[in-house]
């Protein structure tokens, strides 16, 4: 991970900042609050604000003033069952705010999500550092036959061949940059004019970092991670969103409980695959030939009820 001087000084600053507010705060969040939090190579996420906890969501719930003589175990309830019935207006009482450095690439596949406020770093009025994300070799695997949108998992390419493509992406990455500082021509050779920088960036290979704030509230957040940190998910993108649900966890402990225990670990049937799981119970020996089910469909059937296909 690479924090600028400027970034630490700041992160210091603000960490030895104490306000006494009557707004709701969370202590185990307040822990690590402008912190960053490592990931891939030179990546990072933090969290620089929030608004709301658990008790923010009750209480747009039940519309009503404060906590009064309501018990924990009553909010965790109310919780799970909107959870539960994906009643999701009061979730979205709650905001947070998230500074994240990633890989282009990354950027592209998480700006796919609309429902946030975005301010990237500008590459038209400064100058992207010199850091790349260079994949572990574990990470580096085949085209899937299976997703054609995914990798291959568990066969890593070795040898030679994984040499070359990690040599590739090194050598790619640090010939485009070398070409992107000639061409802005900063305090090189007073002799000639650099280009734009709003045009030299376009040489930049995908690889490079990028920066940007997010914020979003807590449904919408909830709805990234349910895909994002999804196993199926890109792992690039997957170990962001995972870090992302360790913060919700501390900010908001009920309802990551029941996002945990209804959407990531949880199943949502079809009528058709609600009535396959029907016949099993009854005895019926059922298979894909006769279960009015695609291929597809039944394989994630019988992966989600721990059966073999």
């Amino acid at each position: 991970m690479s924090l600028t001087d400027a970034q630490k000084e700041e992160i210091a600053q603000l960490r030895g900042i104490e306000t006494p507010t009557r707004r709701a705060t969370v202590p185990a969040l307040e822990e690590i609050l402008y912190e960053p939090l490592p990931l891939l190579d030179h990546g990072f996420v933090r969290v620089v604000d929030y608004m709301g906890d658990d008790s923010a969501v009750v209480q747009a719930a039940r519309v009503s003033y404060g906590k009064g003589t309501k018990k924990v175990s009553e909010d965790r309830g109310l919780i799970r069952y909107l959870m539960r019935h994906r009643h999701t207006t009061p979730f979205e009482m709650c905001e947070i705010k998230y500074h994240v450095k990633m890989p282009i690439f990354v950027a592209r596949q998480w700006i796919r999500h609309r429902t946030a406020n975005v301010n990237e770093y500008s590459a038209r009025y400064s100058i992207l550092d010199k850091e790349f994300y260079i994949p572990g070799p574990d990470a580096l695997a085949p085209q899937s036959k299976q997703n054609h949108q995914g990798r291959a998992e568990g066969e890593p390419l070795t040898g030679e061949e994984a040499h070359k493509v990690l040599t590739l992406l090194r050598e790619d990455a640090e010939r485009c940059y070398a070409n992107y500082e000639w061409m802005l021509n900063e305090e090189q050779d007073p002799s000639r004019r650099g280009l734009a920088r709003e045009l030299a960036r376009m040489n930049l290979t995908m690889n490079c970092y990028t920066q940007w704030y997010w914020k979003i509230d807590l449904h919408n957040l909830l709805h990234f991670l349910s895909l994002r940190a999804d196993g199926h998910a890109q792992y690039e993108i997957r170990v962001y969103a995972e870090a992302m649900l360790e913060t919700v966890k501390r900010w908001v402990p009920l309802t990551h409980e029941a996002f945990s225990d209804y959407r990531m670990g949880g199943v949502h049937l079809s009528r058709g695959g609600l009535d396959i799981v029907r016949r099993l119970l009854a005895g019926e020996a059922v298979t894909q030939e006769n279960s009015a089910l695609s291929p597809r469909e039944w394989r994630e059937l019988m992966a989600s009820l721990g059966r073999e296909g």
